[in-house]
């Protein structure tokens, strides 16, 4: 049996075994994040149910959100009168109500015995808004420009309001997010011109005020138009009969969707299914993060990473060489090399509080007291923001590109290094040229690893540079086009303030589901990328190190 063991055989049987134990582990949490958060977006049906109550029978709109088994004893000891007292157990249903301006809760549960009837009526509608989350309802009636219309209330005429809508609500976006927003950059910098002049005692040239005014009157022109925009989109109303039999009003400036799903087809459920995860990918999030899409926080994810990618590749190769083909091999050196081990170690909080002590407070406030004295008290640099979360994760993973460069670079056998010099290169030419294109494999290795680490991290970014909601992206069309001290989104952050910050957990807990996904999604694209870069790049110098 020693014998057997001492072989490497049932080691090899082991390692593969755990090997696909693992895998089979990661895969099943994946498969679970997936249906979670893919199924939050499927169009359920919506039941009218008739629930008898102790103050008499009630009519509910709802969608089963879950089913649970509840000991009869349990509810027993509760006090609830069963019907059925021989069941060992009762089921309990968890119905979604929505309509919340007008409900005291979103969910309400319900014994099984204490349903009367549950019907899927087609007319009733699922109405996504703006504020307030869904509301449940029949659509009865339409307000066109404050009218009541006299056209046939179809679902067809329903959808076509909403598109008809969509379009109206974007032409006032534009209005907002480009040429109001552009006026407004334009205003406030011509205004921090001036006020460096009146600052330093000078007076100001005429054309700074004169270009202020024509801003302020193209400023004004422009909120006009906005509100006349919105007068007149908000004369336009659905009118839906809520449970109660109640008709409600609801603002057509404040219907983003409108559909039957219990009208729907099957092709036609997939392709609102696939139109509501693009419009979750693209859109901005609404109601503390609890309703909307993620499309800042994706951006804000990706952009961080490639800022940090170009930070800390350079920084990690120059470190690399300097250790491995330049410095002496003494004990000073022996002691970097473990204090750079040692820094993977670190718990990233700490990397954190070093980011802002350092580069938002030292840095940042010297930026401005050099270059924006005249924004002061309100810093522009000295806050934080995109560039300073970038830094301090290039710091945090610094030593994974350090190590796996300083492990390619030992791979190059001497005698490469040997024969460039040897026909008369130099040593850093030899570098350029031979010695890192060969060890360009290791750098990205090292990436790969840094991406992996750096776009899943939270804890330090609360502290540098992530917010909650962002008012504006890094990005936008005023230069210099990239904000870098602007605050951002992040889908790590999105988990954490939907999953422990939300009012309201149950509602939100699916899209924990859907931005974990999503985050997922990004790393593996990002590494892919990586992969790729690398793989080309090893191809590219196989035959260099056979020949070698």
């Amino acid at each position: 049996m020693f014998k057997r063991l001492n072989s490497s055989s049932p080691w090899v049987w082991m390692t593969g075994g755990m090997v696909s134990l693992c895998l089979v582990a990661v895969l099943g949490v994946m498969l679970l994040i997936g249906w979670k958060g893919l199924a939050y977006f499927w169009p359920a049906p919506v039941y009218e149910f008739k629930i008898e109550t102790p103050h008499g029978e009630e009519t509910a709109f709802g969608q089963i959100y879950g089913v649970e088994s509840i000991p009869s004893r349990q509810l027993k000891e509760a006090g609830v009168d069963l019907k059925d007292k021989q069941l060992e157990e009762h089921q309990r249903l968890l119905i979604k109500v929505a309509n919340r301006e007008r409900e005291a809760h979103d969910f309400i549960s319900v014994l099984e015995q204490n349903i009367l009837s549950q019907v899927a009526n087609p007319d009733l509608a699922v109405i996504e808004r703006t504020e307030n989350g869904a509301f449940f309802g029949i659509p009865k009636g339409y307000l066109d420009n404050g009218k009541v219309t006299t056209s046939a209330l179809t679902h067809e005429f329903f959808q076509q309001k909403i598109t008809q809508a969509e379009m109206r609500r974007a032409e006032i976006a534009s209005i907002e997010q480009r040429e109001i927003e552009k006026v407004n950059y334009q205003l406030n910098a011509l205004k921090t011109e001036r006020a460096s002049y009146l600052s330093d005692g000078k007076a100001v040239p005429a054309k700074i005020q004169d270009a202020i005014g024509t801003l302020e009157l193209r400023y004004q022109s422009l909120e006009e138009v906005l509100l006349q925009r919105r007068a007149d989109f908000s004369l336009d109303s659905l009118i839906v009969t809520d449970r109660y039999g109640d008709n409600v009003r609801i603002a057509l400036n404040d219907v983003l969707g409108l559909w039957y799903p219990n009208d729907m087809s099957w092709p036609e459920k997939v392709a609102h299914w696939a139109s509501q995860i693009a419009n979750f990918v693209t859109d901005n999030p609404r109601e503390a993060n609890s309703e909307g899409g993620v499309f800042p926080a994706i951006f804000g994810t990706v952009l961080m990473v490639l800022l940090m990618s170009i930070m800390v590749t350079p920084l990690g190769v120059l470190a690399a060489v300097y250790l491995h083909e330049y410095a002496r091999k003494n004990a000073f050196t022996r002691v970097i090399r473990i204090a750079v081990v040692n820094l993977a170690g670190v718990p990233s909080i700490v990397y954190g509080v070093f980011g802002l002590g350092f580069f938002v407070y030292f840095v940042g406030g010297s930026i401005d007291s050099l270059f924006y004295s005249e924004t002061l008290p309100n810093p522009t640099f000295g806050t934080p923001g995109i560039l300073w979360s970038s830094l301090t994760l290039a710091i945090l993973t610094l030593p994974v590109v350090i190590v796996s460069t300083e492990e390619g670079l030992a791979r190059i056998p001497n005698s490469v290094r040997h024969g460039s010099m040897a026909l008369g290169a130099t040593q850093a030419e030899t570098l350029w040229r031979i010695v890192l294109p060969m060890a360009s494999p290791a750098i990205m290795t090292g990436l790969i690893l840094a991406i992996a680490r750096a776009a899943g991290e939270v804890a330090p970014l609360m502290l540098v540079g992530v917010v909650k909601v962002a008012p504006s992206l890094p990005l936008d069309g005023n230069f210099p086009f990239l904000h870098l001290d602007r605050k951002f989104m992040h889908l790590g952050y999105h988990v954490y303030d939907v999953g422990f910050q939300s009012p309201n957990i149950e509602a939100a807990r699916p899209l924990v589901y859907a931005t974990s996904l999503l985050l997922v999604t990004v790393i593996v694209s990002l590494n892919l990328a990586a992969i790729t870069i690398r793989n080309h790049l090893r191809e590219k110098y196989r035959a260099l190190e056979q020949e070698i």
